[in-house]
């Protein structure tokens, strides 16, 4: 999907690399310079930058998504960036830009995603990521759950449960591994603890019924599989409910000997 040349209608393979001193430069003119200087300053970063929104969008290939969506949501988030960029900072603009792309292309992702989140949890999940976001631009960390909270004067629970709810679903057949050949998928990456023990304890049950008697078979399966009472099971098989009662436990207690 990203092997072709253009998206959005721009030729990627002539998308121009500004060095990172010639960033600083711009962004610098970005804050100080005149009108017109600032729009020609952030024209040119813009366009110097738009081989790290290509690069940052190839980590959603596998979403599915059409690639020239991505490419303008990605474009949204560089955006954002260069008005938001700190040049005091002593920081890389990449360092900067990449989160806040990936952060633009995840929110593109919930927001069309199938899984409905009421909008309450919804706005408090992304007034809690525009705190992390202007968080990360001053103090170069992202913030913790109780910083965040303290803001918003929100819970730290609700805060964890709002951002949690806004994760995209990742498929059991997404891949998490290829060597050429064979391929592991989430699935295989998912244990039960209690899954052994289900299937032996499953095998110790049908070996433990092999044992019993016909009769006792079956009235272990009119009483258990049935539903039916000792006395209509006996009215069945034509015993007496005492003595319906009796195999019942003899062949229960062997069964649990057995196990």
């Amino acid at each position: 999907m990203f092997n072709k040349v253009e998206i959005c209608g721009v030729n990627t393979a002539k998308l121009p690399v500004l060095p990172e001193s010639r960033k600083q430069e711009l962004l610098k003119t970005i804050k100080d310079g005149s009108s017109s200087e600032k729009q020609k300053a952030r024209e040119e970063m813009i366009n110097g930058n738009l081989r790290l929104v290509l690069s940052v969008i190839q980590r959603f290939s596998s979403r599915g998504e059409n690639p020239d969506d991505l490419f303008q949501v990605g474009c949204i988030g560089l955006i954002k960036a260069i008005d938001n960029f700190n040049c005091e900072k002593d920081v890389r603009f990449s360092t900067y830009g990449v989160p806040m792309i990936i952060g633009e292309v995840r929110r593109y992702l919930r927001d069309n995603n199938t899984v409905r989140v009421s909008r309450s949890l919804r706005d408090t999940a992304y007034r809690a990521m525009q705190f992390k976001e202007l968080f990360l631009s001053e103090h170069d960390r992202e913030p913790t759950i109780g910083e965040i909270a303290s803001k918003l004067q929100i819970p730290e629970e609700t805060i964890v449960i709002a951002l949690e709810a806004i994760v995209e679903p990742v498929s059991l057949y997404e891949p998490v591994y290829s060597d050429g050949s064979d391929t592991i998928f989430v699935m295989d990456q998912i244990g039960d603890n209690n899954d052994e023990k289900s299937w032996l304890d499953e095998i110790t049950l049908k070996e433990a019924l092999r044992s019993l008697g016909s009769r006792e078979k079956r009235i272990l399966s009119l009483r258990y599989f049935q539903g039916k009472t000792q006395m209509e099971v006996a009215s069945q098989i034509g015993i007496s409910q005492a003595q319906v009662s009796r195999l019942e436990k003899a062949a229960l207690d062997k069964i649990k000997k057995e196990m």
